[in-house]
C-alpha cells in the first residue's frame, strides 16, 4: 500500500507541519489505521477512499480519530491533485465535520472550513501558570484560544506541558498581534499526544475568526511561530474559513501490512 508523506503549509521540505496521507482502495479497520498511525508518529496520518465523485476523508492523531485537521486535508488534496486527479481543479470530501471542499489556485490550495463560535471566558490563574505568561483574553469553542501581547511573546513561550493538559479544551492555541503578519500562533495538543503542533489548519478556525472582528478584516496571513514554521493565508466568508496554502511531498513509500480492511 502506498504512503505519502506531505509537509504543509510551506514550498520547502522540513518545514510547515508534516501528514502521512493513505490513499485506499477500501476501507481499513479502525485499529489497523490506529496502528499505522502510531507506527508513522506524526501528529496526523490521513486515509482517504474514493467514493463515487466524491472522497471520504478520516484524520488519525496517535491518540486516536478526530473531528477535524487542516493540515492533513491539505497534504490529502495535494497528494489527489498531484498523483491521482491531475486534471481536476477541486475537490470534495466527505468528513466527520461534514463536506470539505479544497480548490487549487496555483501553487496554493484552498480548502473551506466551518468556523467554529468563540465564547468568552475568565482568563485563569490556572491559564497563566501553564503558559508562564500573563494573558489578555481567553476564548472557548473546542479548543481554548489565549491572547497575550505580542508576537515575541508568542515565539518565546514556554508552557509547562503537564499544566496545559489540565487545562479545557481539546488544543490550546496562544496568539498575538504579528508584527510582518496579521497574526501569529502556537498550538498545543497534549491531549492528542501531540505536545506542539507545527501548523494547526483547525486551530485557524478559531483563531481567525476573533482576529477577523479584532482587526476589522476578513483577509489575513497568519504565520505559526513552531520552530518548523508555516504560513496559512485566510479569509473569512460568514461562518466558513478559507484556509489556503502551499505543501510539498518529501516520500512515498510502501507499506508492508495486512491489508484486508
Amino acid at each position: 500500500m502506498k504512503q505519502y508523506v506531505v509537509d504543509a503549509f510551506t514550498d520547502s521540505v522540513f518545514h510547515g507541519n508534516q501528514a502521512a496521507v493513505c490513499v485506499l482502495d477500501k476501507w481499513l479497520t479502525d485499529d489497523l489505521m490506529l496502528n499505522i498511525t502510531q507506527e508513522n508518529n506524526y501528529s496526523e496520518t490521513a486515509f482517504t477512499v474514493r467514493e463515487g465523485e466524491k472522497w471520504h476523508l478520516r484524520w488519525f492523531t496517535p491518540n486516536g480519530e478526530i473531528d477535524l485537521c487542516g493540515h492533513a486535508t491539505l497534504a490529502t488534496a495535494f497528494v489527489l491533485f498531484n498523483y491521482h486527479e491531475m486534471d481536476a481543479d477541486r475537490v470534495v470530501f466527505t468528513t466527520l465535520s461534514g463536506e470539505l471542499t479544497v480548490v487549487r489556485k496555483g501553487s496554493l490550495y484552498e480548502m473551506e472550513f466551518p468556523g467554529y463560535d468563540l465564547h468568552p471566558t475568565t482568563v485563569t490563574t490556572a491559564m497563566e501558570n501553564a503558559l508562564g505568561t500573563s494573558i489578555k483574553e481567553a476564548y472557548f469553542a473546542r479548543d481554548l484560544v489565549c491572547v497575550v501581547e505580542d508576537e515575541q511573546t508568542v515565539r518565546e513561550l514556554k508552557p509547562d506541558l503537564d499544566k496545559v493538559m489540565d487545562l479545557d479544551g481539546l488544543l490550546l492555541h496562544v496568539t498575538a498581534r504579528g508584527d510582518k503578519y496579521d497574526c501569529v500562533s502556537r498550538s498545543f495538543a497534549l491531549k492528542l499526544s501531540i505536545p506542539e503542533d507545527p501548523v494547526c489548519g483547525s486551530g485557524h478556525c478559531h483563531i481567525i475568526p476573533y482576529w477577523a472582528d479584532t482587526l476589522g478584516k476578513d483577509e489575513l496571513v497568519a504565520y505559526q511561530a513552531s520552530k518548523r514554521g508555516g504560513t496559512l493565508y485566510c479569509r473569512r466568508d460568514g461562518n466558513k474559513v478559507f484556509i489556503s496554502g502551499k505543501a510539498v511531498l518529501y516520500s512515498i513509500d510502501e507499506l508492508y501490512i495486512n491489508y484486508t480492511g
